[in-house]
């Protein structure tokens, strides 16, 4: 009976031994589902921004059909337009025409077009291009409105060219007469349309019409709409004379202040 008992003692602290490693096996495998669980926590994924819509930009110089530069620009100076000049060529572009028509004693009729394009890219960063881009719409709008110089200012909804669109007309005297303006902005996906148009009366002939001129600039700015979409497409370059892809130029703002006043400069003369 003595003999027995301590036999027993070792016998069960023996059987002890295996169910202490099983449990400390237990506590490690515990640890490594939490770390496995935190590293696959959706807060350690970063999201994706949205893809960028158009990848390519219009040949600005030809988003515009001839029939509509010839009625818009009666005797331009350069009929397939004169491209801007860019450091960067992919993001943008833009092309310009004036002419005058000389009608003689019964005076003469200037006017000017402009179109200019933006293309935004998607960036982890800064946003989606269509973000970015509804941001430089924004800025284009308020810097049409800002205008120096501009008299009679009036901005208003430019449906159905777009996204969205904005018209914004104004008067301007300059080299002597009064000019009458009209700018479209307007964004497509990822990409923003400024188009400028204006004109007046040289040596006696009418002002045109306001309403004239708003009405040149919003088909002309439909258009150049239109040939961002068909640039994006399969069949770019196919479907519409209007939709090609290359020439893209500086930023408008600079051109439309500097081109105007040195084409008229010349037409004066």
């Amino acid at each position: 009976m003595h003999r027995s008992a301590p036999r027993l003692s070792r016998i069960l602290a023996c059987a002890a031994v295996p169910v202490m490693l099983v449990a400390a096996g237990c506590s490690s495998d515990s640890g490594d589902d939490k770390e496995t669980a935190a590293s696959a926590s959706p807060s350690a994924t970063e999201p994706t921004v949205e893809p960028a819509k158009f990848s390519e930009l219009p040949d600005a110089c030809t988003s515009l059909g001839k029939k509509t530069i010839e009625s818009l620009v009666p005797k331009a100076k350069t009929k397939g337009g004169t491209p801007g000049t860019s450091s960067d060529t992919v993001t943008r572009g833009s092309c310009s025409w004036n002419g005058l028509d000389d009608n003689g004693v019964k005076g003469s009729q200037y006017r000017w077009l402009d179109v200019g394009f933006t293309r935004f890219t998607s960036d982890q960063t800064l946003g989606s291009g269509a973000e970015r881009a509804a941001a430089e719409y924004t800025k284009q709008v308020a810097k049409a409105k800002a205008s120096e110089g501009a008299k009679k200012v009036a901005d208003a909804p430019a449906e159905g060219i777009g996204e969205e669109a904005t018209s914004v007309t104004y008067d301007l005297e300059k080299t002597g007469e009064d000019f009458k303006y009209a700018t479209i902005v307007s964004r497509t996906g990822n990409v923003v349309v400024t188009l400028t148009y204006n004109g007046a009366g040289y040596a006696g002939a009418k002002t045109p019409s306001g309403a004239d001129i708003l009405k040149g600039a919003q088909k002309a700015a439909g258009e150049a709409v239109a040939a961002v979409g068909a640039e994006g497409s399969d069949d770019a370059g196919k479907s519409s004379p209007s939709a090609k892809a290359s020439d893209k130029g500086e930023d408008k703002g600079d051109g439309k202040s500097d081109g105007k006043a040195d084409d008229k400069a010349d037409d004066k003369s």
